[in-house]
């Protein structure tokens, strides 16, 4: 591990929000010997550990290492000049902002490929903890508790939408890619399923992308539809929930961050890199020959039996003989379906 020179570190961190999760416990590890400038999507500022400041990736004092032709300002020399260690997993495969990153840093930066070289040999939680030097080997579980404030605001969204004293699923049907998407008809017959054998609520996340792409009315017209939340608020949703079902996304990455009961759905990708890590998840997969697929075939892909191969039916019970959920009002382990 690293000994800094200086009280603070920067960090330059790219990924969306399913890598920033799996980055998490790496910067959890570097935060605990130094306050930490992290330099990544605004909207992971709620999710941070206390010693991490969250600075945009879009800033000057980032995008301005990638002009070409010029030598770095004296002001971005002034600005890197103030940190001991500087780590960035962007920009490794950019000559020019490497060799204007080590110039401000004066030697001091240190950067990594955003992905492995030997993909789906390593999660990439590991990955990131490796090349700070430590090996998770499994144990790199990333954890995020909501500040109290934003549980007080969850307990107003439940009775607000007259969710308490029921037991509550949480679906998160979209992701990143259409492509990791099981069905919607699929996730309607789980809500169905949910409300008649619970007696409870279902919350459908729906994030930007979702709203833009549009498709979810045959599951909001029996659901609570939870739109326009930030990262902090939708962890706090997914703390109060029973039970989690989503597919390979941020989401769910974010939901076994916060310890609910989590059932992923993988399709097209590698499990082995990219399966959410906590003490309460289940990854479905089918494990069929071609997966896992790269982007283009993935893209390409006509039967899509990965994800379409899983029926509703055989989801539900998997969630059904659940051991947490047993003690729900009309549900028990092995309920037939």
């Amino acid at each position: 591990m690293f000994k800094p020179t200086s009280p603070r570190i920067c960090v330059i961190f790219p990924g969306a929000l399913g890598d920033f999760l799996c980055f998490l416990p790496t910067l959890r590890l570097l935060a605990a010997h130094a306050p930490v400038d992290l330099f990544a999507r605004s909207e992971f500022a709620g999710l941070v550990p206390p010693a991490v400041r969250v600075r945009s990736s879009e800033c000057y004092e980032i995008t301005g290492l990638f002009v070409p032709g010029t030598a770095p300002a004296e002001r971005l020399c002034d600005f890197f000049r103030g940190y001991g260690f500087v780590y960035s997993w962007l920009g490794s495969q950019y000559q020019e902002f490497v060799q204007s990153l080590q110039m401000v840093s004066q030697g001091r930066a240190r950067l990594f490929p955003f992905r492995p070289a030997n993909l789906g040999i390593v999660h990439q939680a590991d990955y990131y903890l490796s090349c700070i030097g430590e090996m998770g080997q499994g144990s790199a579980i990333p954890l995020i508790e909501p500040k109290p404030e934003i549980m007080a605001w969850c307990k107003s969204y439940w009775a607000r939408h007259s969710l308490n004293d029921k037991p509550v699923l949480a679906l998160a049907p979209g992701s990143g890619s259409r492509e990791k998407n099981w069905p919607v008809a699929s996730y309607r017959a789980i809500v169905e399923w949910w409300i008649s054998q619970t007696g409870g609520a279902v919350v459908v996340i729906v994030g930007p992308v979702e709203e833009e792409r549009g498709g979810l009315e045959p599951l909001l017209d029996h659901s609570v539809a939870a739109v326009n939340l930030d990262l902090e608020q939708v962890a706090a949703l997914l703390k109060r929930s029973h039970l989690y079902l989503g597919n390979d996304s941020g989401i769910t990455h974010l939901a076994t961050a916060v310890g609910v009961r989590t059932v992923a759905l993988f399709g097209p990708s590698d499990t082995h890199q990219w399966a959410p890590r906590g003490k309460q998840v289940t990854v479905l997969s089918r494990n069929v020959e071609c997966s896992p697929c790269d982007l283009p075939v993935m893209k390409s892909c006509l039967h899509r039996q990965c994800l379409t191969g899983f029926s509703a039916e055989k989801v539900i019970a998997e969630l059904a003989n659940l051991p947490e959920l047993a003690s729900l009002t009309r549900l028990g382990p092995g309920i037939k379906v």
